[in-house]
């Protein structure tokens, strides 16, 4: 029996595009995995909480950052004391530079750890009361500029380098910018670095490079990373077996295929689809 697709939330938001909810609010039940239309930032002062995120569970603990990208697949799984609040945004309201820095390290550097008196709760308090008055003028453009700054300031976080001037303006960070972003278009036709190095115009060699000094990963690694999450999306999400999953990515072998993925994720593909729930 083929399962259902994966939940999509969309058009939740309001009119401001922009939403606001209390961790400590949500339902003390493990949610259904979802995906939705738009942003999600987690912003922890405390406690604990734990997430699911692309099949992969990860801990908020103590205060913490968190980004969750539009179309991935996650769920709150728990938490303990967490205080905090989780900010929805619509993409457009997303300034591009902080877009391109949520796309390049994602599954990367997605949870930061912070100080607990960090600007960025205070911030927030405002940003929440803001929401909730009625009455102020100009309301949606403060919302608007304060969103901006919050959001800027968690890509400042996510960003692994201290001495980070000029990063977002230099040669590498545009090449790994847009090796992430034809990744995510062609990796069911360009499995090698060397395909993507070509159609950059750059040699696998530099491509490496770049990849390793701005997200500490080989590039390959990160081909490999959007195959088998798609994969892993495939045979939990669909009824489609294990050769028809292969022919959907792009392998004509489907034993090459299986093969792939245990050694990418430790376990046979009939392995991850039957242990999951």
């Amino acid at each position: 029996m083929r399962k259902a697709k994966i939940l999509l939330h969309q058009n939740e938001l309001k009119a401001t595009g922009v939403d606001m909810v209390p961790i400590k609010g949500l339902a003390q039940k493990v949610q259904t995995p979802h995906r939705d239309d738009h942003y999600m930032f987690i912003i922890q002062q405390k406690g604990l909480s734990v997430w699911e995120l692309d099949f992969s569970a990860v801990t908020l603990n103590g205060a913490s950052l968190c980004f969750i990208a539009p179309g991935q697949v996650h769920r709150y799984l728990g938490g303990k004391s967490s205080e905090g609040w989780l900010i929805f945004a619509d993409t457009a309201l997303i300034a591009k530079p902080y877009r391109e820095i949520f796309d390049t390290f994602l599954h990367s550097r997605q949870v930061v750890h912070i100080q607990k008196n960090d600007d960025i709760f205070l911030m927030t308090s405002a940003f929440k009361k803001l929401l909730g008055n009625e009455i102020m003028p100009l309301k949606k453009e403060v919302i608007n500029s304060l969103l901006d700054t919050i959001t800027g300031m968690i890509a400042s976080e996510i960003i692994p380098f201290r001495n980070s001037t000029g990063l977002i303006s230099s040669q590498k960070y545009t090449i790994a910018m847009k090796f992430r972003q034809l990744i995510k278009e062609q990796y069911k036709d360009c499995k090698l670095v060397k395909d993507y190095a070509a159609l950059l115009n750059i040699t696998p060699l530099y491509l490496n490079e770049v990849m390793k000094e701005i997200s500490g990963f080989a590039a390959s690694y990160w081909i490999h990373q959007e195959i088998v999450l798609e994969a892993q999306r495939l045979l939990y999400y669909t009824g489609l077996d294990i050769k028809e999953i292969a022919f959907e990515l792009g392998y004509e072998d489907h034993a090459y295929f299986s093969r792939f993925f245990k050694k990418n994720t430790g376990m046979t593909a009939s392995s991850f689809r039957n242990k999951k729930p």
